[in-house]
């Protein structure tokens, strides 16, 4: 079984990027699994805390990263770029650089976002091109999904109703894990 993480770049509660997630979670193809995890609780990144030892949030996060075969990263766009939270949660994760090699080195990523306006996440995923080549990652190029309009893709509950979209999502993620398997090393023993 082929097991992602998914991870929202946005705190709020009725967030649209972290919708988009939960409809990934229920659109993943066979024989695959994409586990949630957060950034909620994440202080912002002080070397004086780094110092102190690597906040609880943050290891958790990792374990659950390099457990992973791949890491989906939901982003939302702020001021045409990375929102703050989101990508302060990244660097606390490359912290101390000794585990960058471990949790980023070789792992698929893959970006995808939605937003209210026109453009759904165009600059903010294009934003996150150098922090994921920085890391090592093995990101995949083979789709995009930048949702626009979320307002009116996603009902009041948070459900997916769009059903374009929904395909579009489908196809994705059956591109991503694809992917992901080809780059997968194999496991168990060896011949």
């Amino acid at each position: 079984m082929t097991k992602l993480l998914g991870i929202s770049g946005s705190l709020r509660r009725a967030s649209y990027n972290s919708a988009l997630l939960r409809a990934a979670v229920r659109l993943m193809p066979p024989d695959t699994m994409l586990e949630v995890g957060s950034i909620r609780g994440i202080p912002l990144y002080d070397g004086d805390v780094e110092a102190q030892g690597i906040p609880a949030t943050v290891s958790q996060l990792k374990e659950a990263i390099v457990a992973a075969d791949g890491v989906l990263l939901v982003t939302p766009e702020y001021n045409n770029s990375i929102p703050g939270v989101f990508k302060n949660a990244i660097d606390w994760l490359s912290r101390p650089s000794a585990d960058i090699k471990r949790v980023f080195t070789g792992r698929p990523f893959a970006v995808i976002g939605t937003s209210p306006g026109g453009f759904g996440t165009t600059l903010s995923q294009s934003a996150w091109l150098p922090v994921l080549r920085t890391l090592g990652t093995h990101a995949w190029f083979g789709g995009r999904l930048m949702v626009s309009r979320a307002g009116a893709v996603f009902d009041e509950s948070g459900a997916l109703k769009d059903a374009t979209i929904e395909e579009q999502l489908k196809q994705f993620l059956a591109g991503y894990v694809s992917f992901v398997q080809r780059a997968a090393p194999p496991r168990g023993p060896s011949a």
